[in-house]
Order: C-alpha cells, then structure tokens, then sequence
C-alpha cells in the first residue's frame, strides 16, 4: 500500500513539473529592454508572418506609457520599422516584450541609427497614386482644403504592413497629383486607436479653439467606440487632443464610428454623419462639442451584408436643383464580393436624409478596389467641385498583396457629378482635371475595324507600366467586344462589354501573381446600359487600373499584379465586328 502511495506521489510530481514545463513553454517571461539614446531612431525587425507581440515603451517618468503591438522577427528579418528617439538623446528608454523571451532574434536585433532606409521604389510602388512612405494604410481620413493646400490623413499603422496600431498618417499636395509626406498626425491614447473620420476648418471659431483652427473628428477606438476631436492651429503640422474626449460617447451600440462633419447652412449647425451597425445616424453640433442625436436612416433596398462604414453626406447640383448624396462603405458585401462603397441620392433638410426612389443598391465603382472614399470639404467656392478619394484594395486581401515596405494606395482624385444614365439618376464619377496634367508623351493610333481578335503588339512597351488610353468603342452591331492588355509573360486583364446580359466584365484572372490569396483572382462585373458608342479612359499605374466609361457613368477600380509591365493592346469580338476609333496612348510621369 506505502508503495503505490509513493509511486502515486511521483507520478504527481511529474505531472506537476511538466505542467510548469508546457506552461513555461507557453506563456514565457516578458522581456525588459534598456536602451541609451545615441542616434535619431530605434530601428525594429519585422518579420511578416510571426506573432503579434505587445510592446510598451517607457520614455520617462512624466510621459504615458506608449504601446504598440509588432511581428517581431522569430527566424528570420523581413523589413524593419522605426521609433523617432531624436528628442530623449542622451536619455535611457525601456522597452518591454509581454509574453516573449529576451533571446528573441526580433528583441536582439534591435538597433539605434541616424538613418532609415529601405527600398521605396520596390516593383508593385504606383508611380502616380499615393502611397505610405512604409507600412499600412487604409480609409482616408480628413481630406480638407487649406490655404493652397490639399490635407490627406489616413488610416496608417506605421510598425508594420499589416493592419494594426491606427494612427491618422497625413500628407499634403498643392495638386492632389504630387505629395509631400507630413509627421504622423494624431497618434493612439488611452482612449484607444485612432480610427477614420474628418477634418473641418472652424471659419467663425464655434469650437473656441481660434478661428480657421483645422479641427479633426475621429473614431477612439478602445473597449467601445466613441468620438473624439483634436486640433490643429498651425495648418495642420501638429494637432492638440481635446481634454475632455470623449465629444460624444458611445450609446450602447458595438459600431459607432467613422464620423464625417461639415457645416450645414439649413440648420445653421455641424452635422455629423456616423456609420451606426448598419445605418446612419445624424448628430448635430453648435460647436463640435456637444452634440445632439437628429435622425437615422437605413433603406432596405441597400446593400446590407455586411457593417456600414465611413458615410459622407454632401448636396450635388442637378439640372439647377439641389440634391444630396450619401455614401455608405460596406464591408463585406459588395457587388463583386468584399468590401466597396454604395450610395443614396435624395433630400437632406437639416435634420432628416430622404432617398429618391432608385433601384438600390447602386455603387460609386464596380471594381474589387474602391473603398471607404470620402470627399475633401473646404473647397473654395470659385472651385465648387466635389473632389473624392478613395482606397485602392479590398479587406478580402488587402493585408496579403505582394508588396513588401508599403501596403495599398488611393485611387486618383475624381470629381463627383451627377447624371442621368438614360434611365434614372446616377453619381458618376471621373478622374479630376489635375490628373491629366501628369501626361507626357502622346501616341496616336490609327482607328481599327476589329472583326475578330487584333493585337497591337509592343505599343505600351515604353511607359514603364504607367499610361493612360482614351478611345472610343463604335460598338456597330456588336453584342460582345472587348479590349485588353497583355504582357510576353502571358499576364493579361481583359475588359468585355457583354449587350446581351447588359453587364461589363473585367478579367483579372490571370494578370499576374494572385497565389497571395484565394479571392483575389475574380471577373468583376458591372451593369451596362447599351449604348451606340462608349468613351473609354483607362489608367494603369503598376500595380492598378481605374477604367471610367462614359464619363464616370461606370467605373471598375482593379488592382493587379503583372510579372512584366504591360506590352501589347489587344481587341477582341467573337462574331459581329466593331470599331475602335480616336484611340491615344499617354506616359503617365
């Protein structure tokens, strides 16, 4: 009987000593590091398939503790992020690791520098769209006009290329063609990550905080969502948090976010639009301060697969009367899966957003790559356009594409109008005039009669993957037709115009690399009214096409891939024929 005790014990302590083994295992010490400021950053490897590990820094006594979460290098150095440390020089700061060992390649490779450099110009960079210097981007965020200048914040994760670690990146354009990188503008805080919302100018000073002061409205995002505001009296270059955000906080809803502001003159206040589950809901404000609750709108012939995000709410002139527009992004649910951008055109008076009867759901782009566009505010009134921006990827894939310092890019900026597309009324929307300035070289081509499958070989060989077409299709008595661009790699994007099912079809199928992700090869379509004749305008940047039919009456946003730039144009119908005509090839520079 002592034997089988003892022997009982024993087997308990094993199982004990191998519990504090597996847990040990498991759940290892958090790491501290300590580190004598001798350079301008603290360079910090990333490898882009390990763990999240939480990082906290501790600058000094009187500063809050930063915290950030990374994929510190486990086996191997992808690309590495900084910390700007130029202020403490001379001073030690801590870094501490929770759940990881200090022998961790990622914590031992940490290293101080006076530079930061890595390879901006990698393949898949646009040379035309905006693009993060390094690191993730996703939803613009604040777009305002100021004093000459065009403000671009956005959704930026600045430790790594993958979502994470929200914090408004920002960058200014006196052209929205050509951009100068700003510091990160407003950075998370005990309220959370900062996610999207808008930037306001307070001409007459309701919010006490001076007059012109650029005041930014945005989603804290923490245990629940709630807005906040934080200013700018220096043009943008540095923004105060409001000591008493929460503005307005969270009425028991899980999604409550994306706040987009501006001016009413109806009700002579700030209306504010916010995405609420899956509808909208308007707040109105004296002074952006307090705010109170005016309506909500849902339509059930919307688009409601998925969580609404990032509304707009802005008025259009059509045929001398005024009407308003909403945008709603939706994600998933988009009409070729994914995430994408639906709108509702109707009356706003005030207090209250009333949709036209249209069939709904209708959206600002057909193609996988167009999401969470807003529009800038501030536009001066000699200018009088409604200027859009949006983001060129979809949340199916976007943190899998093969780039490697950056992630994603906004589409051009595009002018938003509307039209009647012979059947009801439509937001069209097409690249602003800004965008035809960057054009270079012009090739001219002669018209073809297509009566089958033609190809122009090596006409885009040139561009370096950065060009523009302008044509007109003379469709004749053609049912089906398309065009293309292929590559000696047999990478290929088509584009067919289908009068027998009324659709467009965009194949990207087979436009390069697409193993990243299982969604991404797809044949994005769009509805197509028929028409004798189509004006086409494409743009290819590298690694995006943005094609615009008709003026913007359609448009299909695609990113792509190819393994080679972009060679030959090709034409294609499988029985009647049909023309090509004014066909003119651009260097995009």
């Amino acid at each position: 009987m002592k034997k089988s005790v003892i022997f009982f014990i024993i087997l308990l302590l094993i199982t004990f000593v191998n519990c504090r083994s597996d847990k040990s295992k498991n759940n290892p010490s958090n790491s501290t590091v300590d580190f004598k400021i001798e350079s301008s950053y603290l360079l910090l490897p990333i490898e882009e398939k390990a763990k999240e590990v939480k990082m906290t820094v501790q600058y000094n006594d009187n500063e809050p503790v930063s915290a950030f979460f990374l994929r510190l290098a486990e086996n191997k150095i992808d690309y590495w992020v900084k910390i700007d440390v130029k202020k403490y020089f001379g001073k030690t700061i801590t870094l501490r690791f929770e759940g990881v060992e200090s022998s961790l390649l990622g914590i031992n490779s940490i290293k101080q520098s006076d530079k930061f450099e890595f390879e901006y110009a990698e393949k898949f960079r646009p040379g035309f769209h905006f693009t993060p210097e390094y690191g993730w981007m996703n939803d613009p965020n604040g777009m305002v006009f100021l004093d000459g200048e065009y403000h671009l914040f956005y959704q930026y994760n600045p430790y790594g290329t993958m979502w994470g670690n929200m914090h408004w990146g920002h960058a200014v354009s006196m052209d929205m063609t050509s951009w100068t990188y700003l510091p990160t503008a407003i950075a998370p805080d005990s309220l959370g990550d900062i996610f999207s919302g808008s930037t306001v100018i307070d001409v007459n000073n309701t919010a006490g905080f001076g007059k012109n002061a650029m005041i930014a409205i945005y989603t804290s995002n923490g245990k629940i969502q709630q807005q906040s505001i934080a200013y700018s009296t220096d043009k943008g270059r540095t923004f105060t948090k409001y000591a008493h955000n929460p503005v307005l906080p969270n009425p028991g809803i899980t999604d409550f976010r994306d706040p987009k502001v501006s001016w009413n003159d109806i009700s002579n206040q700030w209306i504010m639009t916010l995405a609420t589950k899956s509808t909208i809901t308007f707040y109105g404000s004296p002074n952006l301060k307090e705010w109170t609750r005016l309506s909500e709108f849902s339509n059930e012939k919307g688009a409601h697969g998925g969580v609404w995000e990032c509304p707009d709410l802005f008025p259009l002139t059509y045929e001398g009367k005024t009407k308003w527009v909403l945008l709603v992004s939706i994600n998933p649910g988009g009409p070729n899966g994914g995430s994408a951008t639906q709108y509702f055109i109707g009356d706003f008076d005030g207090k209250t957003f009333t949709s036209d009867s249209l069939p709904y759901p209708l959206w600002i782009d057909y193609g996988r790559d167009n999401y969470a566009g807003v529009t800038f505010c501030n536009i001066p009134q000699n200018d009088g356009r409604r200027l859009f921006m949006g983001w060129m990827s979809n949340w199916d894939y976007a943190n899998n594409v093969p780039t490697k310092n950056f992630r994603s890019a906004m589409t051009v900026a595009r002018e938003l109008t509307l039209k009647n597309n012979g059947e009801h009324l439509v937001l069209s929307s097409f690249p602003a005039k800004e965008v035809s300035k960057l054009r270079a070289k012009e090739n001219v081509v002669s018209n073809q009669m297509i009566t089958k499958e033609k190809s122009i070989s090596g006409l885009l060989k040139d561009y370096n993957g950065q060009f523009e077409i302008e044509m007109t299709i003379d469709r004749q008595n053609a049912k089906i037709f398309g065009f293309g661009l292929t590559n000696s790699n047999s990478d290929y994007i088509n584009y067919t115009f289908d009068l027998e099912q009324n659709i467009l079809k965009v194949d990207r199928r087979n436009c390069g690399i697409k193993d990243f992700n299982q969604k991404f090869a797809s044949e994005p379509i769009a509805p197509l009214a028929k028409r004798d004749t189509y004006k086409i305008r494409l743009l290819v940047d590298k690694a995006s096409t943005e094609l615009f039919i008709n003026d913007g009456e359609i448009v299909s946003t695609n990113i792509i891939f190819p393994t080679g730039g972009y060679e030959d144009l090709t034409f294609f119908t499988p029985n009647h024929s049909w023309k090509a005509e004014n066909i003119k090839i651009y260097e995009i520079k």
